[in-house]
């Protein structure tokens, strides 16, 4: 069901897509990005004053990841901060079911594990509960706004 019909919806639907064109799209996104670029050099030049040993991928991931759900939720993910517990857990489960479902190309016995619960795919049920539990409480608190 329409609110609206004829001229007015077509002028509201014409309206609507301006703020999702793939120009504001860039635009928003190349701003995340690069927020989010110099908090990471800004890690990367700390350690390196410091001569602390840091793991770089971990940090690109987090980095990417935090700019992701900047676009794509419209709400900071505070990834590069190892104070955010929340944010550190479902990092966590979002890196080991990736390496999960990696498992699945290499490992003929997935299906079994799966269908046993067992071994990877016991981790996976889990993690995937992390995740789901996090997108759930986001969902609730972006409706809350």
């Amino acid at each position: 069901m329409r609110l609206s019909d004829g001229e007015k919806w077509w002028h509201q639907q014409k309206l609507a897509s301006y703020e999702f064109s793939t120009k504001v799209l860039r635009d928003f996104s190349s701003v995340v990005f690069l927020a989010n670029a110099a908090k990471l050099v800004a890690k990367v030049s700390e350690a390196a004053t410091s001569n602390m040993k840091i793991n770089l991928q971990e940090l690109l991931m987090k980095c990417t990841l935090a700019s992701i759900f900047k676009v794509g939720f419209g709400t900071e993910f505070n990834s590069l901060s190892e104070s955010d517990e929340i944010g550190y857990q479902f990092s966590k489960a979002f890196d080991d079911a990736n390496v999960s479902f990696y498992w699945r190309y290499v490992d003929p016995s997935w299906k079994i594990k799966r269908m046993l619960n067992i071994g990877s795919k016991a981790s996976l049920r889990i993690n995937i509960k992390v995740i789901d539990d996090f997108v759930l409480r986001l969902i609730r608190l972006l409706n809350a706004k």
